[in-house]
């Protein structure tokens, strides 16, 4: 069952969401060669706290920390580790907190220094996939709407779009009603309305879509260990038309980049 959310809870979703994006604007500080992961999930977890917020992964489904962090073929849910990265690595990283009661949730694949330029163009048609998702979540579109056009974008590009793994409603519940694919067909799944809240997230590998889990029960990697990327914002429909309640100004703060791919998802320009 799909939970609509009211304007006034859906503001209290934007505060869950900007400490997602202040956290990861902070770990996008420390994101380097020879830094491990486990370094950068105390960063998180203190930036988290500072907030006035709780991590949303740390014990959810019995995870052992505050962030997913994702190298190179992993495709989500790694386990942060001492290994540190190194110059030409990716990295996914997903953040999750709750504030006011409210999940934020939200990734970003950060590159390791000079990457191949093979792996930068996927980084980039992913997150251009995550635009073109977003456009389609909108009132009286369908599930089936959003997967369509992130499916479209990145294969066009010869990349895989995994199945198993797919974006989903949020709320009070990290979960909710309805998931989305990153894939299908127009005009099939659950209809769009006033007052949703969902995580989009394409998930998209260099290679082949197919993946693997490996024995620890959380890391997933590409089954061809070609390198994977993900990127993720939360998103509501307000007066018809898809707002995003997260923002990646934050990180693009921390690296130097100047963009305006988030202007048209907001009815005001976005101020740090």
């Amino acid at each position: 069952m799909i939970v609509v959310k009211t304007k006034e809870e859906i503001e209290l979703m934007r505060e869950a969401a900007l400490v997602v994006s202040k956290t990861l604007g902070e770990v996008a500080k420390a994101v380097k060669p020879g830094v491990t992961s486990l370094e950068l999930d105390k960063i998180a977890e203190e930036c988290i706290r500072d907030q006035g917020a709780i991590p949303g992964f740390l014990g959810l489904y019995d995870f052992p920390n505050t962030l997913c962090m994702s190298p190179n073929s992993q495709v989500v849910h790694g386990i942060p580790n001492d290994t540190p990265l190194v110059e030409g690595d990716i990295i996914s990283i997903d953040c999750g907190a709750i504030k006011n009661d409210f999940y934020g949730d939200h990734a970003y694949t950060f590159a390791i220094g000079e990457i191949a330029p093979e792996t930068q163009k996927l980084l980039d048609v992913t997150k251009e996939s995550l635009y073109v998702g977003i456009r389609e979540f909108k009132l009286g579109n369908r599930v089936g709407d959003v997967g369509f056009a992130i499916q479209k974008h990145c294969e066009a590009h010869g990349y895989g779009v995994v199945r198993e793994l797919v974006g989903h409603g949020l709320g009070r519940k990290m979960h909710e009603d309805p998931e989305m694919p990153n894939y299908g067909k127009r005009g099939r799944g659950k209809k769009f309305i006033e007052g949703m809240v969902v995580a989009i997230e394409p998930m998209i590998n260099l290679g082949t879509h197919r993946i693997k889990q490996h024995r620890d029960g959380w890391t997933i990697t590409t089954q061809d260990n070609k390198p994977s990327a993900h990127f993720e914002h939360d998103v509501a429909i307000v007066d018809g038309k898809p707002e995003l309640l997260s923002t990646f100004a934050y990180i693009y703060e921390a690296l130097g980049i100047e963009s305006n791919e988030e202007d048209e998802f907001r009815k005001k320009a976005f101020v740090l």
